[in-house]
């Protein structure tokens, strides 16, 4: 709840926070690149061919899958006291910059799921598992739990995963083949290195 300056009550409309979710776009678009998902939208959309319902259904999934990271990442403020979370979350970020140097990969069998429900709920299942322990499913838990402002991570964060997945479905490898993934991959890297320092010394 936000607190309304001119009269003093309580509103109970979420403040918006532009850091929040700007850091939460940028981070994940980028993240994004090259990632395990990435290639899954790449599988689906060579393999199916129907970009609306893939783009619809990747929306569906992260939209359900970072809600609940959102809110997981809420819930370890109510449990941590603010020293300890500043170190994990000091000591996740860096273990996040690492892990983006790590190049990622995805088997077949992510989207073999028979089109006997639809394009559209083979991609939510899909992605919705695909994404579950992936890199941007924790970047969500740990940028809620650092803004307090689960809702506007979990928009930037659906947000930059349809800037980077979406384009793909259209596009196919063209997109990808005109990023240089290493230098995405390390300025991510920079990104969450830096606000893991700044936790850790805030």
């Amino acid at each position: 709840m936000g607190k309304d300056t001119m009269s003093g009550r309580f509103s109970t409309a979420p403040e918006f926070n532009l850091e929040a979710f700007l850091v939460s776009t940028g981070i994940v678009a980028l993240a994004e690149m090259g990632d395990k998902t990435q290639l899954l939208a790449l599988i689906l959309a060579a393999r199916f061919r129907k970009p609306w319902p893939i783009v619809l259904g990747i929306l569906t999934a992260t939209i359900a899958n970072h809600a609940l990271a959102g809110a997981a990442g809420a819930w370890v403020t109510t449990v941590l006291g603010p020293d300890v979370l500043r170190w994990v979350l000091g000591v996740s970020f860096i273990a996040m910059a690492v892990w983006m140097l790590i190049p990622d990969s995805v088997d077949d069998e992510d989207a073999n799921g028979t089109p006997r429900f639809g394009v559209f709920w083979t991609t939510v299942v899909a992605f919705f598992l695909a994404e579950m322990g992936d890199k941007t499913q924790i970047a969500t838990v740990m940028l809620a739990a650092q803004y307090h402002a689960w809702g506007w991570v979990v928009a930037g964060t659906t947000l930059g995963m349809m800037l980077a997945n979406a384009p793909v479905v259209w596009l196919g490898d063209k997109i990808t083949n005109l990023v240089p993934l290493k230098i995405v991959h390390m300025v991510s890297a920079v990104i969450f290195l830096a606000l893991g320092l700044l936790a850790l010394l805030a």
